[in-house]
């Protein structure tokens, strides 16, 4: 069974039956040396860091495939009111990368 992620918490024309719970999944990584000393030409030059990218992509699949598995734990099909947010977390040097992941588990 595929759990089924609305970013609103209210579903026109979708019955909410049960509500499960409020589900929440956290990723933090690591930030690589080198991928920041690149990153730091990017910053004064201007462009986009692929590399960034790809490690906030993974981290969404990662925290989302994470919200589902918790979802069906509970025994929802779906999940309403869904926000992911990142944030740079760590002492002066804010050297780990944080991706949370939040929403309402919830029977369709």
């Amino acid at each position: 069974m595929d759990v089924q992620i609305f970013t609103t918490p209210i579903l026109d024309g979708i019955t909410i039956k049960e509500y499960k719970g409020i589900v929440i999944t956290r990723n933090v990584r690591a930030l690589n040396i080198i991928r920041d000393f690149f990153t730091s030409f990017r910053d004064i030059f201007g462009g986009r860091s692929g590399s960034y990218q790809e490690v906030m992509r993974d981290m969404q699949d990662e925290v989302i495939a994470e919200l589902r598995a918790e979802a069906r734990r509970l025994g929802a099909n779906a999940i309403v009111g869904f926000t992911i947010d990142y944030d740079n977390v760590g002492a002066k040097s804010k050297s780990l990368l944080m991706a949370s992941a939040r929403g309402t588990a919830v029977v369709i």
